[in-house]
Order: C-alpha cells, then structure tokens, then sequence
C-alpha cells in the first residue's frame, strides 16, 4: 500500500459555458451581459449575473483580445499610491470609465525612471489600447515609441516638450500667481516656497508662477527662501525645519507646491513652538480632500483633480476610436480656496 498522498486536484476554471450552461441561456447571452451590450430583457441579465456570482466566473481578458482584437484594457501609470492627489485623480478616471466597457490595469512606478520605461513598454506591448499617464517623469523617454507605434495616450499634469501629445493639465502658473499675490496682498514680504519635484513641468510652473506674482509686487526673489522639494511630507517637514533654523529673518509665509509638503510644514512650525497663522503663514496646492480637516483648514489653490481624471479618460476613448485625431492640450481652471492657514501681518514684520 502506497504511503504517498495524493496531489489535490487543480480547481477547475469556471468558463463561458459554465456560465450559460447554470443561467439556461445561450453563449452569446452570457457575453453581451458581461459586455453591457443594451438590449438584454432585465431578468435575463439578472440571472446571468447570479450565476456569474455564484460561480466565481472571472473573463479571460487575453482570450477576449484574441477573440475580438480589442482588449478593452486601458493602462494606468502612477508615481506612488500614497497621496490623495493621485487617489482623486484615479478616482475621476474610475468614475468616468464605469460608463464604457473598459478595465483598468495598474502599475506604480515609485518615481524611478527604469521602472516607468519598462512599464510603459510592457503596456504598450500587451494587452492595452491606450495609456493614461498622471505625472510621469520621463516622458520623452518613450513617447517617440507609443507615437511610432500609434498608440493613444494621455499625459495627466505632465507636459510633452515636442507638443505632440495630449495633455490633461491645471492652469498651475496661474495658480501659483494667485496664491502668491494673495499673501502679498496680506503683507508678506518673505515668503518662501518649497517647490515640487522638477523634472514634472506643473513643479516649474508653479515655481514661475510664484516668480512672477512677487515681481509683480516688487518685492525681491531670495534664493535663499526657493528649497526644492518633491512632493512628499517628510521633505516639507525637513525644509521648513531649515528655513526656521538657518534663515534670518525668518520667513513670515511658506507657499508649497502641494499640501503634503505643506503638512509637513505645518508639523516643523509646531514642533519649533510657532502658531499657525499668528506666527506663520502656511499655503498649499491641490485642495486633496485632508486640507479642510487639518487645523487650522488649509488656504490651498484647488486644482480640480477628479475632473482631470475624467477629462483624460474622454479625451483617451476618442484617440482610440479615431487615431487620426490631433493632439490636443487641455487646461482646467485652479481657484484659490480661502480658509484659516493664512493672516494679515504688518508689513515691518
């Protein structure tokens, strides 16, 4: 008698017919069920999706590419998962493609360019039919590429130095203007900003935009209160430690390019024993939805994030019904939001 146990038998993959087979109905039912496809009587897709359900059925995508030659998979290239910016984005983008018979495949690139190429690669050499982009780094390392190979794609907050490209972005000069006038306007005269990661054109529009409200104002741009940072917390928290430490007289308000640099401001400013408005002005950019929970509530310029995310996906479905569509540059408007992070000082300060 044998001593050895038996190999426990691989689980069955539920199929097409399965499916068909446990709802009464035809094949062909099943797939224009599971394709939303319009004129199905109710009950039918009822049953259809119950057993769908019940069985655990799960669509093999790559036989649907081989079947139809359209996969229905859009590609989505994110920095990192860790920030409600990308989160609101992703969030239009979801909400936008529940309308269409698309999926979503997801890849995070932590910001390091090797893994952005390489993703954008596999996407273009898989299943997808288009790419969504937010932020990426290194466009120009591969956009010849999905260009050559007409693949549809969009840039989200990021722009495209040849112009060749479609492009959802924030009106982020503006934006940046406006913050920085409105704490001119306060009577601040040292203000310092904590830029965005540099190698994204929306970090260097803001930084110009920052530029040129205090020209405007007369007032004179000192190097010394320009830090680059990179859109993390931490870095925020680092730089502002610094500005209090080591600039003299120290600044009376910080602008940063995004408000999870300004949270971490907002973290040195109390840990140095300095209160916020009455010793420090602290003003963000996004308006991701923590800003109006902190406190004191966040003064931020509000870029319209879900919106973007929306926008990209329309935009993306039109390229991939008719690629022959030129490229197109969209800017959505920016609003400065006021709330409590700010104050009027006298200007001698």
């Amino acid at each position: 008698m044998s001593n050895r146990k038996s190999s426990p038998k691989k689980k069955q993959r539920v199929t097409i017919n399965d499916v068909a087979r446990a709802a009464g109905v035809s094949n062909a039912t099943v797939s224009r069920v599971l394709s939303e496809y319009e004129f199905v009587k109710e009950s039918t897709r009822n049953r259809v999706m119950e057993a769908v359900e019940r069985l655990g059925y799960v669509p093999n995508l790559q036989a649907r590419s081989l079947a139809s030659g359209h996969s229905q998979i859009i590609g989505l290239l994110v920095p990192n998962l860790d920030n409600s910016y990308i989160g609101t984005i992703t969030q239009g983008i979801d909400q936008e493609l529940a309308h269409s018979n698309y999926d979503v495949m997801l890849y995070t690139s932590h910001r390091h360019p090797g893994k952005e190429s390489y993703y954008v690669d596999a996407f273009a050499n898989g299943l997808t039919e288009g790419l969504l982009l937010i932020a990426p780094l290194v466009p120009a390392a591969y956009l010849d590429t999905l260009r050559a190979q007409n693949i549809p794609y969009i840039l989200i907050d990021q722009a495209d130095a040849a112009e060749s490209s479609n492009v959802v972005e924030a009106t982020n000069w503006q934006g940046a203007y406006e913050a920085t006038r409105y704490l001119c306007e306060l009577g601040h005269t040292r203000i310092a900003f904590i830029t965005g990661w540099l190698g994204v054109q929306s970090a260097i529009d803001r930084l110009e935009g920052y530029k040129a409200a205090l020209t405007d104002g007369a007032i004179p741009i000192r190097e010394e209160l320009v830090i680059q940072g990179d859109y993390q917390q931490q870095t925020g928290y680092e730089i502002t430690q610094k500005l209090l430490q080591s600039v003299d007289p120290p600044p009376t308000a910080i602008f940063a390019s995004n408000d999870l640099s300004a949270f971490g401001a907002m973290d040195a400013a109390r840990e140095a024993g300095l209160a916020i408005p009455d010793d420090l002005s602290i003003l963000g950019f996004d308006d991701i939805p923590q800003a109006s929970f902190v406190y004191p509530k966040l003064t931020t310029v509000r870029q319209p994030l879900e919106l973007m995310g929306q926008v990209a996906v329309k935009m993306l479905l039109e390229q991939i019904e008719d690629r022959s569509l030129p490229p197109q540059r969209v800017a959505l408007a920016t609003q400065l939001v006021i709330r409590d992070s700010c104050r009027r000082i006298d200007p001698t300060e």
